[in-house]
């Protein structure tokens, strides 16, 4: 008996059922997560918010500076003998107190003459505090147990901005006797008071006025400010941001924004950017610290290095005249000198190469950073390196 045309299998009921797709299914959703896994072990650009990228410009700290005194220290203040100007601002303070001392002996070594150095935040508003840093400027050996009496300070237009006095507080401590003296932690003569100074003016700066708003670049870069602008751009669907420079990209406050352009940089400094950075190798000689970026690139040079070491070795000798002859028996210096070189041999470095092989090719030298910072600069001075080398 024949088969009919197009019978498929039938159940066990005998009647007929479709061809299974499920095996097809199952493949297609396999590839899937192949092509997934595979795009997921590519590696991305590490990208930061636009809030570590760069700065607001005109939302900054002002450094203010004064000159005052600390009082009730335990014999470490400045000589006033010594230090005239301590002295002067003692007898001044005096006076204003209705003590007058002109023409009088004083001993006191519980004053010092200080610097006091602080930062006005952004937007300070009068009646908030502020830390300041107490600096000694006279022969004062401690500033442990002081308190600073009222001193103002300045801004660079010569203003009073704020007020500080309160105690100072020291990291470390001295300790000394007749014949010898200790040092541990921070150095005692300068001091910090948390929340010592408080606000006296403010600096006017209407940010929900500004028309339009400026990004400063913590680091310069082309790229970087393009991609920030078409990433601000593509937030908002129009074209709001402009690069102006490497350093400055220009926003454009929205009309919806108007009059809240804080919340308008509260959505624009989530944005996550891939920033771009240069090919750079930065070394400190005097402590042998080499950082190379990861864009660095060498083209095909072959590097040797060889350790030259230098050995000289002094031994006496004895000379012994001839028996029965006029001379005298002394001893003669005898000097040795040898040199030798280790690691004479050639390491080819190929053209392309990434930062790993290039490091992991230097290594196989056995070379130390000294010697790697020597051949990095020969490198580049043969023309065969693709980055800026920076030497602190």
């Amino acid at each position: 008996m024949g088969v009919a045309r197009g019978s498929g299998p039938k159940d066990l009921s005998g009647e007929q059922r479709m061809p299974s797709v499920y095996p097809a299914r199952v493949f297609q959703v396999a590839c899937a997560a192949l092509l997934a896994l595979v795009l997921s072990a590519v590696p991305v650009g590490a990208t930061s918010r636009i809030k570590d990228l760069a700065n607001i410009e005109g939302v900054r700290q002002n450094q203010l500076i004064g000159y005052g005194l600390v009082v009730g220290l335990n014999g470490t203040g400045d000589t006033l003998n010594n230090i005239p100007f301590t002295k002067q601002s003692l007898q001044a303070m005096l006076e204003r107190m209705g003590v007058n001392i002109r023409g009088a002996t004083i001993r006191t070594g519980n004053v010092a003459a200080v610097m006091v150095t602080g930062n006005l935040p952004a937007f300070g508003t009068q009646g908030t505090r502020m830390d300041v840093t107490v600096s000694a400027l006279g022969d004062a050996k401690n500033l442990q147990g002081g308190t600073l009496l009222v001193t103002p300070l300045l801004g660079a237009d010569g203003n009073v901005y704020a007020v500080a006095q309160g105690s100072v507080a020291i990291g470390g401590f001295q300790a000394e006797g007749a014949a010898a003296s200790i040092t541990r932690g921070l150095v005692p003569t300068v001091g910090r008071i948390a929340n010592g100074a408080i606000i006296e003016r403010e600096i006017e700066f209407a940010l929900n006025r500004l028309p339009n708003v400026r990004l400063a670049l913590r680091n310069a870069d082309f790229t970087t400010a393009k991609r920030i602008a078409a990433a601000v751009n593509d937030f908002l669907g129009a074209k709001s941001a402009e690069p102006i420079d490497p350093s400055t990209v220009q926003l454009s406050i929205p009309a919806e924004f108007k009059g809240n352009v804080v919340a308008f940089l509260t959505e624009i400094e989530q944005l996550q950017v891939e920033p771009d950075l240069a090919a750079k190798i930065v070394i400190d000689e005097r402590s042998g610290i080499i950082v190379m970026g990861r864009d660095v690139r060498v083209a095909t040079v072959a590097v040797a290095q060889g350790n030259l070491t230098v050995t000289i070795s002094e031994s006496a000798q004895v000379s012994q005249p001839n028996p029965l002859s006029r001379g005298r028996t002394v001893v003669t210096p005898s000097t040795s000198v040898g040199v030798s070189e280790d690691g004479k041999k050639f390491a080819l470095v190929k053209d392309g190469v990434s930062l790993q092989q290039l490091v992991d090719g230097l290594n196989g030298l056995g070379i130390g950073p000294r010697d790697l910072i020597g051949i990095l600069q020969a490198i580049k001075a043969a023309g065969a390196i693709q980055a800026d080398i920076e030497v602190m």
